[in-house]
C-alpha cells in the first residue's frame, strides 16, 4: 500500500485522478493548492478528530487547547487519564464525547489496541478494528486512516461537506447520496483520499465554506 507522506504524493494523485476522471482536472484548477494535512497516528490523532466534530471549528479549537493545557502539552492516553475528573469536566466536551475519549484512553493505556499499528494495516481491517471502539463511527475511522495513517484510497461518503462539494462541482441537480457517491468514487481508485482532499478544498475555495474535517 502506497502511503501519502508529502505534497509530491498529493501531486502524483492529482495527476492520476485527472487521467481517471477528466472532470477532476477541471475541478482541481478551481480548488487551488491542496493541503497535505498529515498528523501522527496514535491517541492524540484520533482524539483530535473526535474533538473536531463540534458545531464550530472555534469550539473544537478551544476544547483542544484546554485538553492540551490539561495534559501538559502531550495528549497521550496516560496523560489524559491522569487529568483529574473535575478538570476534565471543564474541557467543554459533550457527555458522549467525554465518554468516548475516556474509553479510548483506557483501551490504549491497557494495551488493548495499538492505534499506530492499526493505522498501518489494510484499510478494511483497520476500519473494522476502529469502529469496534465505543464512540468511533465510520467517518471518524476513515478520517483517522486518511490523515494519521496516510491511506491513499479512502473516501468518506458520509461526509456532508464532501457530498455537497461533489454535487456542486459536478453540476448535479441535488446533493448525491452516499450510495451514488460511493459508486462514483470507484472511478478515483486508488487515489480516493486525494479526491476527498480535492473536494474539501473546492468546498472551501469555491463554495466559501469552512474546510472540514480538521483545523
Amino acid at each position: 500500500m502506497k502511503i501519502i507522506r508529502g505534497l509530491d504524493d498529493i501531486s502524483e494523485g492529482l495527476e492520476q485522478l485527472a487521467r481517471l476522471d477528466p472532470a477532476l482536472g477541471v475541478i482541481a484548477e478551481k480548488a487551488g493548492p491542496l493541503e497535505l494535512r498529515i498528523h501522527e497516528p496514535g491517541f492524540a490523532g484520533l482524539a483530535h478528530i473526535v474533538v473536531s466534530q463540534m458545531v464550530s471549528r472555534a469550539s473544537a479549537n478551544a476544547i483542544w487547547a484546554r485538553i492540551l493545557a490539561g495534559t501538559g502539552g502531550a495528549v497521550t492516553a496516560e496523560n489524559y487519564l491522569a487529568v483529574p475528573e473535575e478538570l476534565r469536566a471543564t474541557f467543554g466536551l459533550s457527555r458522549a464525547k467525554a465518554t468516548t475519549l475516556e474509553g479510548l484512553a483506557r483501551t490504549v493505556a491497557d494495551g488493548r489496541i495499538d492505534l499506530d499499528a492499526v493505522s498501518r494495516k489494510e484499510a478494511d481491517v483497520a476500519l473494522s478494528e476502529l469502529v469496534a471502539l465505543r464512540g468511533i463511527g465510520p467517518w471518524t475511522a476513515e478520517v483517522y486512516l486518511m490523515f494519521c495513517g496516510g491511506h491513499p484510497d479512502i473516501f468518506p461518503v458520509g461526509d456532508v461537506a464532501l457530498r455537497a462539494a461533489v454535487g456542486h462541482a459536478l453540476s448535479l441537480e441535488a446533493r448525491p447520496d452516499a450510495k451514488w457517491l460511493a459508486a462514483r468514487a470507484e472511478l478515483w481508485t486508488p487515489w480516493r483520499s486525494v479526491a476527498a482532499r480535492l473536494f474539501w478544498a473546492y468546498y472551501a475555495a469555491v463554495m466559501r465554506r469552512a474546510m472540514v474535517p480538521l483545523p
